[in-house]
């Protein structure tokens, strides 16, 4: 087993490897620092805690970043997880370290109602740090990889959690900041927890074709290698790879194919020392196999946002295997596999080279998110930030990146606001063409504009595809037309109230409409009104909030009313209760199957909450009026947490009886990856278990997930055991539980 030192005397080599002038005077303190203040503490695997951070910081190292990234990575969980603090950290090494150091740590603390709101104000916080020091996002990136490949010590439920944050926020992330290394990784390790089962089939089939695919691709870099000496091709590398696990997987699930039929399951590159052996290569490769029309891109005359570039071609081989061949200079490959890590080449006492301009894409994100809810950030940065994109030409020949799927109205407002606002017509490559015509890769773009223009259309908003235009739009309309935003926003809420079955008399009452307005974060409903007129709210989303806010109002109300109905029994009833305890101090049972310690003949209920069935560990509640109520123990209703002191007394043992009935109704959640015949392969489950389903609600969502939430009648635990370990055998199905609280 390798010991701490042992591992930093590595990193310590790492860094000599590639920074001769690195502090590791500073980066010894640093790390000397962290294993004091982690002290005992121990990580799920067993290890020194100090082993993490130690682990970090080799991941950084190997993005080739500077002293003060090492010293950061080292002491990046001192301020969450020790008693050190931001001031000593400044003190002892830098107010850059320090500030570096609070960035990871605020990126983690983080807890909103709602999914949606997390991941936009986790997302936010990213930007936000990214746009003040790029190195906050790496280390957090390489934080989040080394905790990825140590997952396996995680409970399920925190692995799936994990797992389905990385591909969500931190995969495409690495992506965009051109982390191709990491990026494969970090979905890889994903989909080893998200669907192992595909995960696993994936790997297996690579292993019984390694002999056959590593004979192919040395055939394949032999011919290309030979072919370049005899053209005298100086210092040319040839390599190849079998796509990654996730790549696959992704390509199978989209196209909906098997392993088999992939088009491009082998990828080579070659790597030469100038742009011009680019293209010279690339006419070799075309010479010794047959191109395959339109799967050539030139990233090398059009680079990616990310500062990919590249040439990208796809072949035939003479066994008619298609693979694809990416042709790139040494310096290209390194910012492709680093990405903006590339150009953190630090010597002591030297700045980087280039200037905050260079994450000025970044600003623009968040100015483009200010006017939106989490739902619509969410949506919006996916595709500004996560998504393929297009290439267009201007007039003059100026290249326009834009997200897959943009239109003319997305080109207009990327180049100027007062472009897309007076915008009459568009001509792609000289011909005319509709607002929602899809731009593609090489169209020459030009916007006719009108001074007598009345502005964009409320419709454009449904058309255009980035945040950026979307933003522009709603910022025209909130500046130009606030009367017609306010009639038309109110027009569309009062509709979407009377679907609902509200009326505006219930909303504007004295006693509720503050907790509306707090309710939808506006001052007014003219506010409300106008937000929903220039598209910044939903009319639906406004009203599906008020209603929410009605029924928590109404539900209060009706509560009160019951306690203080309640108020002048609850005083006998518990009177009562003791008196029955004293004189009855041994079990009575009931007619549900259930023995109540101390009390006779009393009504029983299963509370909806857990359900418990006969075999759980229940406790019994003495409700006002309704006898006692039977929770599991592992109910977050029935822990200590909720035994306030007014409820002291009330709760009460209870245990199952021997003569049980027949059958008992409890319910199920059933997380799945959705598929054709996912209903029939559960319900086929269930059904050979002999137990009877009552109700079965599903829903879908966005991103390609099922929830199932079904009612049975089990007659005990052990069959409803049972029942869970036949549903999660089924394909797809991610999570099975008990609802509880």
């Amino acid at each position: 087993m390798v010991s701490v030192e042992e591992r930093y005397e590595h990193l310590e080599k790492t860094i000599r490897g590639y920074n001769i002038s690195a502090d590791l005077t500073q980066i010894r303190a640093a790390y000397e620092y962290a294993r004091e203040h982690h002290g005992e503490q121990m990580r799920r695997d067993g290890s020194p805690y100090i082993t993490h951070p130690i682990h970090v910081a080799q991941i950084v190292a190997e993005m080739r970043l500077d002293s003060e990234s090492i010293i950061a990575a080292l002491l990046h969980d001192c301020i969450e997880d020790t008693d050190c603090s931001y001031e000593d950290i400044a003190k002892l090494f830098s107010v850059t370290v320090a500030d570096i150091v609070d960035g990871v740590t605020k990126l983690t603390r983080v807890k909103y109602s709602t999914m949606e709101e997390e991941q936009m104000e986790n997302l936010r916080k990213m930007l936000f740090a990214m746009s003040r020091d790029i190195r906050v996002i790496l280390i957090k990136i390489a934080d989040r990889l080394h905790n990825m490949r140590t997952m396996e010590y995680q409970t399920p439920a925190k692995q799936k959690k994990k797992a389905f944050e990385t591909m969500e926020i931190y995969a495409p992330i690495a992506h965009r900041l051109g982390l191709a290394k990491m990026k494969w990784e970090l979905e890889d390790l994903s989909l080893k927890y998200l669907d192992p089962v595909a995960y696993d089939e994936i790997n297996r089939k690579l292993d019984q074709a390694s002999a056959e695919h590593g004979q192919f691709m040395s055939r394949v870099q032999e011919e290309i290698t030979t072919r370049l000496q005899e053209l005298n091709v100086p210092h040319a590398t040839v390599y190849g790879r079998v796509k990654h696990p996730y790549s696959i997987y992704r390509k199978m699930y989209l196209q909906e194919k098997t392993m088999e039929e992939l088009y491009d399951l082998f990828a080579f590159r070659v790597l030469v020392d100038t742009v011009k052996d680019c293209y010279n290569v690339l006419g070799v490769v075309h010479d010794i196999y047959k191109p395959i029309l339109g799967r050539f891109k030139d990233y090398i005359a059009t680079p990616k946002p990310n500062m990919y570039q590249s040439l990208h071609t796809t072949v035939i081989g003479e066994e008619g295997i298609p693979f694809e061949v990416q042709i790139r200079t040494y310096d290209m490959h390194a910012i492709n596999e680093y990405g903006v890590a590339a150009h953190w080449k630090y010597k002591q006492g030297i700045k980087r080279e280039g200037g905050e301009a260079d994450y000025e894409w970044i600003r623009r994100l968040l100015e483009n998110q200010e006017d939106a809810d989490a739902e619509e950030f969410i949506h919006s940065l996916k595709v500004d930030m996560f998504a393929d994109e297009v290439f267009v030409f201007t007039p003059r020949g100026d290249v326009i990146n834009l997200p897959a799927g943009a239109t003319p109205i997305d080109f207009a407002y990327s180049i100027h606001s007062a472009i897309g606002n007076t915008m009459v017509g568009a001509k792609i490559n000289g011909r005319m063409v509709g607002f929602d015509y899809q731009l593609h890769n090489g169209d020459v773009v030009e916007i006719n504009t009108s001074k007598s223009a009345h502005g964009p259309s409320r419709d454009w908003m449904k058309i255009a595809k980035s945040s950026e235009a979307r933003s522009k739009i709603r910022q025209w309309f909130k500046r130009e037309r606030r009367e017609e935003n306010i009639a038309q926003g109110r027009a569309s809420f009062e509709a979407e109230l009377k679907h609902v079955g509200l009326t505006m008399s219930q909303i504007t009452a004295s006693d509720v409409l503050p907790s509306i307005l707090k309710r939808v974060s506006f001052q007014s409903l003219d506010e409300m009104y106008a937000a929903i007129g220039y598209g910044g709210l939903t009319a639906l989303k406004a009203v599906n909030r008020v209603r929410d806010e009605l029924l928590q109002i109404n539900r209060a109300a009706a509560m009160a009313k019951a306690a203080e109905e309640a108020a002048a029994r609850a005083a006998q009833e518990a009177r009562a209760a003791q008196e029955a305890r004293s004189a009855l101090p041994r079990k009575v049972k009931s007619e549900k199957g259930i023995v109540v310690e101390g009390l006779s003949n009393c009504l029983v209920k299963f509370s909806k909450c857990c359900a418990p069935v006969p075999g759980d560990e229940i406790i019994g509640f003495i409700t006002r009026g309704y006898g006692v109520s039977v929770h599991r123990k592992d109910c977050p209703n029935a822990q200590p947490g909720h035994h306030v002191e007014a409820n002291q007394g009330r709760w009460i043992k209870v245990s199952w009886s021997d003569d049980i009935r027949d059958s008992y109704t409890t319910g199920l959640e059933v997380v799945c990856k959705d598929r054709t015949n996912l209903l029939v392969d559960i319900s086929t489950a269930v059904s050979t278990c002999k137990v009877n389903i009552s109700n079965l609600n599903v829903h879908t969502t966005a991103d390609g997930f099922a929830i199932f939430h079904l009612t049975l009648s089990v007659t005990d635990s052990r069959q409803l055991d049972q029942v869970m370990r036949k549903i999660h055998q089924i394909s797809s199905v991610m999570k099975v539980n008990r609802p509880a609280g």
